[in-house]
């Protein structure tokens, strides 16, 4: 069994390279997404462990991609993540309430 797989979808040229460099030191494999397309397009052919999801992206929001993806057959209990930088109090419940399993 190889290591767990995990698919960041992130805008941000700066977290595009920060996150993955922290996960893959730790071990595990990582696949990137620059936008909710490309993200949809991954999903396509590869299967991750776990999405961490950006909430701010240009072409759609992560709140409706987490449901788009929730809407995929194989999809309803990979967890998914929102890694953001939107600190107000509804920020976590929004990000639950639209089928992620996490909030940082």
């Amino acid at each position: 069994m190889g290591p767990e797989t995990i698919l960041n979808i992130e805008d941000n040229f700066y977290n595009r390279f920060l996150i993955p460099r922290v996960l893959m030191a730790a071990g595990y494999e990582i696949l990137e997404a620059g936008n909710a397309g490309e993200g949809l397009d991954v999903l396509k052919s590869l299967h991750p462990d776990l999405i961490l999801m950006d909430i701010n992206m240009p072409d759609m929001d992560g709140y409706s991609l987490t449901g788009r993806i929730r809407s995929l057959p194989g999809y309803e209990n990979v967890p998914i993540v929102a890694l953001t930088a939107n600190v107000m109090r509804r920020d976590r419940e929004n990000s639950l309430e639209a089928g992620c399993d996490g909030y940082i």
